[in-house]
């Protein structure tokens, strides 16, 4: 049976620890018991961890051999504000697919009151991709940063850049990634797409334009199937 994997709140030489929350849904929901063996993620490797103590917010593991495990293609997801269910069930299902970093990004047509309260979600975001990452058995959990500006965003460093844009009917993103490529960054926009300013403001940031096909998704849905179509050509 395949072990479960947790990813150390705290660790040193052979010993880690989950505490808080983290901890309390393995002594609660999953009734662990001292003697029980999970994967443990610490630092930069992942451990066979055997409990050796728990309490109601905290659970120390003696950490063993160290297991293989294979590394996440390198995808950096700016992903335009939008509705906060359905942007969640983005962050989530991203970084079971794989993702390495997702920036939220302010967008012309994101909702003003979502912006506004994009800071404060920030941590939710952050606890939901450790999750995820626990949940897919992810060395680590992606980068979740806070809410940048288009205009910062857009500068990162690093190529292949491609923006999705419902407007391009020649480029396909398949067909723009390379198997050969490092790293990749993807732009998704928001409900009702990025703006004209925004896409000529990508292009003259040297960003590609590529398309998933000729239906029109959903802004998570997008996002998690670039995310895949990514993931695979890079694996």
């Amino acid at each position: 049976m395949t072990r479960r994997r947790w990813i150390a709140d705290e660790f040193s030489d052979n010993q880690a620890a989950l505490h808080g929350e983290h901890a309390g849904h393995l002594v609660r929901v999953l009734r662990a018991r001292v003697g029980q063996e999970f994967d443990v993620v610490a630092g930069n490797a992942v451990r066979r961890g055997r409990i050796v103590k728990i309490s109601s917010d905290r659970v120390e593991f003696e950490l063993g051999e160290e297991i293989l495990s294979v590394s996440s293609a390198n995808i950096t997801l700016l992903l335009a504000i939008f509705k906060f269910d359905r942007m969640e069930w983005a962050i989530e299902k991203c970084t079971e697919l794989g993702v390495s970093r997702i920036v939220p990004v302010i967008a012309r047509r994101s909702d003003a009151h979502l912006v506004a309260a994009a800071s404060k979600r920030a941590e939710r975001w952050r606890r939901l991709a450790h999750q995820a990452s626990e949940q897919s058995r992810r060395q680590t959990p992606p980068q979740v940063e806070l809410s940048t500006k288009l205009k910062e965003a857009i500068v990162f460093p690093g190529h292949p850049r491609i923006v999705l844009a419902e407007t391009e009917s020649q480029n396909y993103l398949r067909d723009v990634i390379q198997s050969s490529d490092s790293q990749i960054f993807l732009a998704v926009g928001p409900e009702g797409g990025w703006v004209e300013e925004e896409l000529k403001l990508f292009r003259e940031s040297e960003w590609i334009s590529a398309s998933l096909g000729p239906t029109i998704l959903r802004a998570e849905t997008a996002a998690i199937a670039a995310v895949a179509i990514a993931a695979a050509v890079l694996a």
